[in-house]
C-alpha cells in the first residue's frame, strides 16, 4: 500500500469517527460549538475586522509601498525581506493572528514578495496581540496583571528570534537581489511610489471600501468556522479519551523538564486551541505559578492547530508553503518558553520582593498601568457582538448589491 492510499484511508476514517462522535455526543458538541462561536462573535471578529479593512485601504492607496521603500534598509539586512514586511509585522503585532498571514498572502498576490520572502515573512508576523495577552490571559485567567509583561516580552522577543532565524530559510534557492544605490532611503522616491501605486490600482474610493469590507468579512467567516470546528474537535478528543492517552506521552517529555504531569492536559488542549489551553493551565493549582506561565508562554507562541489551520487555508490561495510556518511555530514556542525562564526572576520574583520592601514601585510595573488593557478587554466583550452584527449586516447588503449589478 503506497503512502497516498494510506493517507486516503486515514482521512476517511478520521472523518467517519468525527461524524459518529457528533451523533454520540450531540449535547457536548453543541456546547463546544457555542463556546467557539461566542469567542468569534465577541472577540475575534470585532478585534480583527478594523485592521483588515484599514490594511486593504493602505494597500490600495499605496501607503504600503511608501512604507516599504522607507523600511527597506531595516528589513532587508535583518530578515532578508522587502521593506513592505515592516508594515505586515506591525499590523500582525497590533491585531494578532492570522492578520500577518492574510497580509503576506495579499502582498504575494500583488507580486511584492517572492515565494521565499513570503515564507520568511509569514513565519514571524503572526503573533498574539497585546490586548489578548494582558486582558484575557494575565487578567482574565491568572488574575495577575503583572504576568502580562513577562508573557508579552517573551512572546515578542521569541518572535524576533524566529524572524532572525528564518532569514536563512531558502537562502540557497534565492536569487541574489540587485542593489540600487539610488533607492536606499529617499523620501522623494517613497512619495513617487505612493503616487504610482494609487494610480496603478485605479479603483475609486467607494469601490475600495466595498472590496475591503467584503474581503475582510469573508476571511473572518472562514476564521470563525475554524474556531468552531477546533473547539468541537478538542472536546470530542477529550470525550473519546484520546487526549488522556496522548497526555501520557506528553507527561514523559514534561518530566524531563521538571514540569508536573497535571499540566499535560492543558498543554495538549493548548496545542489545539489557545484560549482553552491557557485557561486550563491557569487552573492547574498543583503546579507552581512559574510552571503555569512557562506552559502558557509556549501555548501562546505555538498558536494552536486552530490558528495554524486558518493560516494554512489563507496560504493555500497562493504558492506559499505552510511547512516553514509550522516549523517556525515550534521554534517560537521554544524561544518564548526560554525567555520566560530568563525573565521570570528579574521581572516577577524580584519585583514582588521590591513591592513588599518599598512603596516606590516603577510606573511600568504598577497595577494601574495594566488597567487600560483590562478595560479595553471588557469593552470588547461588551460591545463586540453589536459591532459584529452591524458589520455582517453591511456585508450582506454589499453582497446582494454586487449580485444585482
Amino acid at each position: 500500500m503506497n503512502a497516498s492510499k494510506l493517507k486516503t484511508i486515514i482521512l476517511a476514517l478520521s472523518a467517519t469517527i468525527m461524524a459518529a462522535s457528533l451523533m454520540i455526543f450531540p449535547k457536548e458538541s453543541f456546547e463546544a460549538s457555542m463556546r467557539g462561536l461566542n469567542m468569534w462573535w465577541e472577540v475575534v471578529f470585532p478585534s480583527l475586522l478594523p485592521f483588515f479593512i484599514v490594511s486593504e485601504f493602505l494597500i490600495g492607496f499605496g501607503v504600503v509601498s511608501f512604507l516599504g521603500s522607507l523600511l527597506e534598509p531595516l528589513m532587508r539586512p535583518l530578515f532578508r525581506v522587502p521593506g513592505v514586511g515592516g508594515f505586515v509585522w506591525a499590523m500582525g503585532l497590533a491585531s494578532g493572528y492570522p492578520a500577518g498571514a492574510k497580509l503576506t498572502a495579499r502582498l504575494r498576490q500583488e507580486d511584492k514578495l517572492t515565494v521565499i520572502e513570503a515564507e520568511r515573512l509569514v513565519s514571524f508576523t503572526n503573533s498574539s496581540n497585546p490586548l489578548f495577552i494582558f486582558g484575557a490571559i494575565a487578567v482574565g485567567f491568572f488574575h495577575n496583571p503583572a504576568l502580562g509583561i513577562i508573557l508579552a516580552l517573551s512572546h515578542y522577543l521569541g518572535n524576533l528570534c524566529v524572524g532572525l532565524m528564518m532569514r536563512f530559510h531558502g537562502i540557497k534557492k534565492e536569487q541574489p537581489t540587485k542593489k540600487d544605490k539610488k533607492n536606499k532611503l529617499s523620501l522623494k522616491t517613497a512619495l513617487h511610489m505612493l503616487h504610482q501605486e494609487r494610480l496603478k490600482d485605479g479603483r475609486p474610493i467607494g469601490k475600495i471600501l466595498g472590496d475591503a469590507v467584503q474581503s475582510s468579512v469573508s476571511t473572518l467567516l472562514m476564521i470563525g468556522g475554524f474556531i468552531i470546528l477546533f473547539s468541537v474537535l478538542n472536546r470530542l478528543l477529550s470525550l473519546l479519551e484520546i487526549t488522556a492517552f496522548l497526555s501520557i506521552l506528553v507527561t514523559v517529555i514534561l518530566g524531563f523538564l521538571h514540569i508536573p504531569s497535571e499540566l499535560s492536559l492543558p498543554f495538549l488542549s493548548g496545542l489545539f486551541e489557545i484560549t482553552l489551553g491557557g485557561q486550563m493551565a491557569s487552573q492547574t493549582h498543583t503546579a507552581t505559578l512559574f510552571q503555569q506561565v512557562v506552559i502558557t508562554s509556549f501555548i501562546l507562541a505555538f498558536s494552536g492547530f486552530s490558528v495554524q489551520a486558518q493560516v494554512a487555508s489563507i496560504l493555500a490561495e497562493t504558492d506559499i508553503s505552510f511547512k516553514p510556518f509550522f516549523f517556525a511555530r515550534i521554534a517560537h514556542g521554544i524561544f518564548a518558553s526560554c525567555f520566560t525562564v530568563i525573565l521570570w526572576k528579574p521581572l516577577y520574583e524580584n519585583q514582588q520582593l521590591l513591592d513588599k520592601d518599598s512603596n516606590a514601585v516603577p510606573v511600568f510595573f504598577q497595577i494601574e498601568t495594566y488597567s487600560i488593557f483590562e478595560q479595553l478587554w471588557q469593552l470588547l466583550l461588551k460591545f463586540g457582538p453589536l459591532f459584529t452584527l452591524l458589520a455582517l449586516m453591511i456585508y450582506v447588503i454589499l453582497f446582494f448589491k454586487k449580485l444585482s449589478n
